[in-house]
């Protein structure tokens, strides 16, 4: 963890029902086309946000695998999970986004929620994508603009832009296949790992 880690302390924050208003599940849902069977890793995943919609998509067939730095972060997520109805399989997982503890090609997406700004090495994390993604998976980024006005948010120093990070995927040599706006704040970045299609 860093100063820019969002810490669970303020886990408050993430269950304001406008989030859902400007952080829309279903648009992100709807960008990735998740759909039953899916195996998901939220890195980062907080309180739930996106784990537990998610989880409903995929389905009993499918996996999230919530993976997040915070013990707190987790057992608050844990407890949410015991009340959500319909929801497929999540597995709770301490991790980083640079060592997940996931297995190699365990997933069809790696999922990253207004994370990438926290990341010291957003190489090695960009590896570790790499390496639990199955064949034909592929990396989301979404994140804060840094030309939104806050709140919400991190500070605007803290902020990477998209083109930023569609240049490091260039330089890792992954294939962005899509990059849009996202809600009121945010931008949606898809790619492809290095020797997919």
């Amino acid at each position: 963890m860093n100063e820019r880690t969002f810490r669970a302390s303020e886990a408050a924050k993430l269950e304001d029902p406008a989030r859902l208003i400007f952080l829309p599940p279903a648009e992100a849902m709807e960008i990735l086309g998740l759909a039953p069977g899916m195996r998901v890793a939220d890195i980062g995943a907080g309180t739930g946000h996106f784990a537990i919609p998610f989880a409903r998509r995929v389905g009993p067939s499918g996996r999230v695998f919530a993976v997040d730095i915070q013990k707190e972060m987790l057992a608050l997520l844990e407890a949410k999970i015991a009340g959500a109805a319909d929801c497929g399989p999540i597995d709770l997982i301490e991790g980083t986004a640079a060592q997940t503890h996931l297995s190699d090609a365990a997933c069809d997406l790696a999922f990253f929620s207004n994370v990438w700004h926290e990341l010291d090495d957003r190489e090695a994390v960009l590896a570790e994508a790499g390496r639990i993604l199955r064949a034909g998976g592929r990396i989301a980024i979404l994140d804060w603009r840094p030309d939104a006005d806050r709140p919400p948010g991190p500070p605007a120093d803290h902020r990477v832009s998209p083109a930023e990070v569609e240049a490091l995927l260039v330089r890792c040599r992954w294939r962005v296949e899509r990059s849009v706006p996202f809600g009121a704040y945010s931008y949606l970045i898809t790619a492809r790992p290095p020797g997919c299609g």
